[in-house]
């Protein structure tokens, strides 16, 4: 992956046809987030090498190609353009420009009851969905809490908040999660129940 798009999307992960193609690629709607506030552009690749781009009031037909290296080839109104395909999530593709320091995000809309018609809608989508990646991460870890330099647990997120609600613990003891290894994120229980 090129070095400019690693530092604008890390963690981005490459297309694999055995895992992406028939459960994220084909037959979804990907919202094209570049240039969404002049215009709104929905991709969908289907199968046959088909893909319909569709817009306000108009439906464009065209093709794309794969080959055995994962490099995509897509017809577009400016001819062809070849481009390496990344998901940052299961709602998020990256369609990298092989010949220019270019890339064209897209948010996968298939599930998603709201339209997504602007940047305003599209930071409502992401921080809805970030916010209860966190909520469920929270959810199923555990952590421990130090107090008087005595360390606890580990506990859920729902044992510590019971504990504060009966007074047990402070909420503002120092928690970490079972996985890290000391209290460095200065993360205290009170961050925890804030973000349920």
């Amino acid at each position: 992956m090129k070095e400019y798009l690693h530092n604008a999307i890390p963690n981005l992960k490459p297309f694999d046809y055995s895992v992406h193609y028939e459960s994220l690629f084909i037959d979804t709607s990907w919202v094209l987030v570049n240039g969404i506030s002049k215009k709104k552009s929905t991709y969908t690749f289907k199968k046959n090498n088909v893909l319909e781009i569709s817009r306000k009031d108009y439906l464009i037909k065209t093709s794309w190609t794969i080959d055995s290296q994962n490099v995509f080839s897509i017809e577009t109104e400016d001819g062809t353009i070849t481009v390496k395909a990344y998901f940052k999530d299961n709602d998020i593709l990256v369609l990298n420009h092989q010949d220019k320091q270019e890339f064209a995000l897209y948010i996968n809309t298939t599930n998603y009851t709201e339209d997504l018609n602007s940047v305003d809608d599209i930071k409502i989508f992401l921080r809805e969905k970030y916010k209860q990646k966190v909520t469920n991460l929270i959810y199923e870890h555990k952590f421990y809490y130090i107090e008087k330099s005595r360390e606890f647990g580990p506990f859920t997120v729902e044992e510590l908040s019971e504990k504060v609600k009966s007074e047990e613990i402070s909420p503002y003891c120092f928690v970490r999660d079972i996985n890290e290894y000391d209290y460095s994120n200065r993360l205290r229980i009170f961050d925890l129940i804030k973000e349920l």
